[in-house]
């Protein structure tokens, strides 16, 4: 075996290393790693073909790579102290909502949680009145059998960020750092709720 097929195998090495691993950074790093090796390989043998694939490939998977650094760089920053979900707004649909539209009701079953960015939305058995910079149902996530506690109505006009609790579940099983910090965002809400309903964006999270 010479220099060149060294590096063949060594791409092929890595590449297999990668589609075994299970968190994203380290595969979406040592995919790039397996394309630098296969480029080189490709270009030394001649074949195009493969050197054009890898070449394809690689801006996807750094671009992923810069997109989950930045999710985990964000979410860290909000669990020391920003509770918004500006962080995830890359993975959330923006949704209208029309005066007097019920949200959910209570008794519904939860499936994604509300980063609120116009308008006023109200929880009528409690009285809390849920704004610009609020956020709503993410321990619904958390909860026995997902079913809300309390219902959600629009009172004024607006749009919500909608994250599914799937993408929610997706992000912390690609990348367990995510998981951990949201549980400390979300820890930090329902200690929150215990200082009592001053602050409805506070605690709007905890009632739901």
């Amino acid at each position: 075996m010479n220099w060149i097929e060294a590096i063949g195998y060594l791409g092929t090495a890595l590449t297999i290393s990668a589609t075994a691993m299970s968190t994203m950074i380290p595969l979406r790093i040592i995919s790039l790693c397996a394309s630098c090796a296969v480029i080189v390989y490709g270009s030394l043998i001649g074949s195009m073909p493969v050197v054009l694939t890898e070449l394809i490939q690689m801006p996807f998977n750094a671009y992923r790579l810069w997109q989950m650094l930045r999710l985990v760089r964000d979410v860290e920053t909000a669990a020391d102290g920003d509770l918004s979900l500006e962080w995830l707004r890359p993975f959330g649909s923006r949704r209208p909502f029309g005066i007097g539209e019920v949200v959910f009701r209570k008794g519904d079953t939860a499936d994604e949680m509300y980063y609120i960015e116009s308008g006023v939305f109200r929880i009528p058995e409690v009285g809390i009145e849920v704004r610009k910079g609020g956020i709503v149902g993410e321990l619904g996530l958390l909860s026995p059998g997902n079913a809300r506690t309390a219902s959600l109505v629009c009172v004024e006009a607006g749009h919500a960020l909608c994250v599914s609790y799937s993408d929610v579940k997706q992000l912390y099983y690609q990348n367990p750092e995510f998981g951990f910090y949201l549980l400390r965002l979300t820890s930090e809400r329902l200690f929150q709720g215990r200082h009592g309903l001053s602050n409805p964006q506070a605690v709007a999270g905890d009632a739901l």
